[in-house]
């Protein structure tokens, strides 16, 4: 594994645009520092030691750190490009955690997975309903937060809730192919939590 100590990349900022808020989100410089400490998280090391595992080594060098025009991402990942963390978007440490542990989730499933094809709306769904699951992206608090509540089911509504939503944006899945594969993969993929044990 790449040493924790590398620096994370800055990317010009020509990439994406700043707010119009100059004070919303964090600075890249703030956002790198931020990045560099998630990489001690231990879900983040567990990811980072699987994938090496795999074959799959996950290099500081491919985590960015970048302002996004998309006002609702938080991050992405690209095959064969790496994680990105839109810093204008960031505000906690807790945020830049859950972030790459969620796009870690991806860059897993594109390793393990060696025909993965992130336009086919199956294989999409399936790597977002294991993000949103194993990450923690669905913990009664974050829901609460988020203003969404339920005693009973939250934690599978959500799931269900935000991988749909990441499906729809994907340009070769129209909403009702996003359902449709939400659907289809549902039980294998939100019970399948390797490399974990069981769900974190």
């Amino acid at each position: 594994m790449e040493g924790e100590d590398a620096a994370v990349p800055m990317v010009d900022a020509s990439t994406g645009v700043e707010t119009t808020n100059p004070y919303a989100g964090m600075s890249q410089k703030e956002c790198t520092d931020r990045i560099q400490k998630s990489l001690k998280h231990p879900m983040v090391r567990f990811l980072r030691e699987h994938m090496e595992k795999a074959g799959c080594p996950v290099w500081v060098r491919l985590l960015l750190a970048i302002n996004c025009r998309d006002q609702a991402a938080a991050g992405g990942y690209a095959s064969g490009q790496g994680i990105t963390v839109c810093c204008n978007h960031m505000t906690y440490q807790d945020e830049i955690n859950q972030v790459l542990i969620h796009e870690l989730i991806h860059a897993y499933d594109d390793c393990r997975v060696k025909n993965m094809n992130w336009n086919n709306c199956g294989h999409h769904a399936c790597s977002e309903i294991r993000a949103n699951h194993l990450s923690g992206d669905c913990h009664y608090k974050r829901e609460l937060l988020r203003g969404f509540m339920k005693i009973r089911g939250h934690e599978q509504e959500c799931v269900r809730r935000r991988a749909l939503k990441s499906v729809q944006k994907n340009p070769y899945c129209s909403d009702a192919a996003a359902r449709d594969a939400i659907e289809a993969v549902w039980d294998i993929c939100y019970n399948d939590t390797f490399p974990f044990e069981r769900a974190p």
